[in-house]
């Protein structure tokens, strides 16, 4: 006989104890608590769902919603968002990709999603999904699956999904089902200008991060479990403080300096492309006379390597 899934448990405030953000990697609770709760980030004017900005005493702070620009509330309503960002987006230079990589990681991502709690039921509920992206865990997946795609690709184009369907299915119980699924993932594609895009063409440098961790349990039936969903989500929401950490300015396989500008270190690699024949030989003495550490590149990445995949693409 099959065990009955548990219910998800609700917030506590022990959970709190986090002295830079709360110790949340996920946090799940309907649409219309997350307006009741937070009216200085989301607003529903008529058919209208406004993304806010962040207010003045934290201008920093607030969410960042991935979207299409429509849902419908609760299954009945249909409402256009404003101020929200595309969930697929294509980037064709490094500074679309670094300012990329800056939106999602700097404030928690916030998807819409529609679900049916009981079999063969017509009702559904919009919920809002909260991704932190300042706990550990949910930061090193997205940097890794960031990092470990520039890592295998040679100056083509590429493009990266991260998917959170399976994580919100199994936080409902048996029997739900996800009306709209699509939306609880995001992902960015980016071309290059190289002549012969193989890989790309057969869809090997296509790659899905199927993104995990506890999903807690913001919804709020009494004025107590309200203040507690209402302290966690103000402290999601505060503004980042960046810690300048190796990985946050980690943004290719041709600027891993940790030194250094990335201007500076592209231009510097392009130009060992372009002589690479006469520097192999004294690459370790260019090496030590660099006033940023090329010995922070992965074991992959050789000099052989590092100079033959250097390109203007990463200008």
């Amino acid at each position: 006989m099959a065990m009955a899934k548990p219910s998800p448990s609700p917030v506590s405030s022990g959970e709190l104890r986090g002295p830079r953000t709360c110790d949340c990697e996920l946090a799940l609770l309907p649409l219309r608590q997350l307006l009741l709760l937070q009216p200085d980030c989301f607003q529903l004017r008529g058919d209208q769902l406004a993304v806010l900005r962040p207010p003045r005493h934290r201008p920093a702070g607030g969410f960042t919603v991935l979207s299409d620009g429509a849902l419908h509330h609760d299954g009945q309503r249909h409402c256009r968002l404003t101020g929200h960002c595309k969930r697929d987006v294509e980037l064709t230079s490094h500074r679309d990709y670094k300012d990329y990589r800056e939106t999602i990681l700097s404030r928690p991502l916030v998807f819409f999603t529609n679900v049916r709690t009981k079999n063969y039921s017509s009702k559904e509920k919009t919920y809002a999904l909260i991704v932190n992206t300042r706990h550990p865990k949910m930061r090193r997946q997205i940097e890794h699956g960031m990092n470990t795609v520039i890592s295998s690709v040679f100056g083509e184009s590429y493009k990266l999904r991260f998917d959170f369907q399976e994580v919100v299915k199994n936080f409902f119980p048996p029997g739900s089902h996800l009306v709209t699924g699509e939306d609880l993932s995001f992902s960015y594609e980016f071309k290059s200008d190289a002549l012969f895009d193989f890989f790309y063409w057969f869809g090997i440098s296509k790659n899905t991060v199927a993104v995990t961790g506890k999903v807690l349990n913001l919804s709020n039936t009494t004025p107590e479990k309200k203040e507690i969903s209402t302290m966690f989500l103000e402290k999601m929401g505060e503004p980042y403080v960046r810690l300048n950490s190796f990985s946050d300015r980690k943004f290719s396989v041709t600027s891993r300096g940790t030194g250094c500008p990335h201007l500076l270190s592209s231009c510097f690699l392009y130009l060992l492309s372009t002589f690479s024949f006469f520097l192999v030989p004294y690459f370790p003495l260019i090496c030590s006379l660099l006033p940023f550490p090329i010995s922070s590149f992965p074991p992959v990445l050789s000099p052989f390597f590092i100079l033959f995949s250097a390109s203007p693409t990463f200008l």
